[in-house]
C-alpha cells in the first residue's frame, strides 16, 4: 500500500492536470509513479521535462536503459526495474540475456553495455567522483566525455524516481505485473 495518495485525473492538483493528461494519451494508462509525484507537481513536471531532455541525449535508447536498469536495481526499486523491464524489452528491443543480467545485477554479455553498466554503479557508488581507471574504461568502450555526462543525467533521471518510489512504496500497476523483481527494498 502507497503511503502516499495515488492522485488520478479527478483528484490530482490543477497544477498536475495538464502533466498527466498527455502522460496518459502517450502511454494509454497512468504509471502509479506519475500518481505518486502528482502530490507535488513540480516534481511531476521535473521527472517528466528531465525524462524528455534525456530523450535527446547521444546515448541510444537501449544505452539509455542499461542505465536505467542499472540504477533501479541499484536503488532496489521494484517498480523502476518493471517498468524499465518493459521498456528495454518493448522498445529498446534489448536480448532477453542482458535484461537478465541487468535484472540480477550481474555481468552484462556485451562489453559496450557491461563498461556502461559498471561507470554507471561507480557514479552512483562515488556520487560522480569515479576513478580515472574507471573513466578510462568508460572511454576505451567507445564512449566519449558527453556521454559520461549524460550517464549523469540519467543517474539523476533515475534518482528521482527511484527514491520517489521507494519512499511512497508505489504499488506495481497491472500493465507492469509481468515485469515484476523481487530483487527490491520497495513494493
Amino acid at each position: 500500500m502507497s503511503l502516499v495518495t495515488l492522485r488520478t485525473l479527478e483528484n490530482a492538483p490543477a497544477e498536475a492536470l495538464p502533466w498527466l493528461q498527455k502522460a496518459q494519451e502517450q502511454s494509454g494508462y497512468l504509471p502509479n509513479l506519475l500518481k505518486v509525484l502528482a502530490n507535488a507537481p513540480v516534481a511531476l513536471e521535473t521527472y517528466l521535462t528531465v525524462s524528455a531532455i534525456n530523450a535527446r541525449a547521444s546515448l541510444s535508447l537501449a544505452e539509455r536503459e542499461v542505465i536505467q536498469l542499472t540504477a533501479a536495481t541499484t536503488h532496489g526499486c521494484s517498480f523502476c526495474v518493471a517498468g524499465h523491464t518493459a521498456i528495454a524489452k518493448n522498445k529498446a528491443k534489448l536480448s532477453e540475456e542482458v535484461i537478465e543480467a541487468l535484472r540480477a545485477r550481474g555481468e552484462l554479455p556485451d562489453t559496450r553495455y557491461e563498461a556502461l553498466a559498471a561507470f554507471t554503479r561507480e557514479v552512483i557508488a562515488n556520487r560522480g567522483a569515479v576513478s580515472e581507471d574507471s573513466l578510462n574504461s568508460f572511454l576505451e568502450a567507445g564512449f566519449d566525455q558527453q556521454q559520461a555526462l549524460e550517464v549523469i543525467l540519467g543517474v539523476s533521471l533515475a534518482t528521482l524516481c527511484n527514491f520517489a518510489n521507494s519512499f511512497a512504496r508505489t504499488p506495481l500497476n497491472p500493465e507492469l505485473a509481468a515485469y515484476r523483481w523481487g530483487g527490491g527494498n520497495d513494493q
